[in-house]
């Protein structure tokens, strides 16, 4: 599987999780889905940046998302 695409689909992934982990937070339920999906996520967007030659910077992610978007996407 392509790094770029692990990258979106770990930034995707968190991307959700976040709101869902402070809806689960705020409404005194367990935090344990979406403090997976947070976990899942993170552990794809390290897995891309150790696995890609040279890791990625905070400049290459737009680049990265929309060339990962217009790819799959057509």
């Amino acid at each position: 599987m392509d790094t770029d695409l692990i990258l979106v689909l770990g930034l995707v992934v968190v991307f959700f999780a976040i709101p869902a982990l402070v809806s689960a937070f705020s409404d005194e339920r367990r935090l344990r889905a979406p403090t997976v999906a947070l976990l899942i996520g993170g552990g794809a967007m390290v897995y891309a940046y150790v696995a890609h030659p040279g890791g990625y910077t905070l400049e290459q992610l737009p680049d990265v998302f929309f060339g990962v978007i217009g790819r799959y996407f057509r």
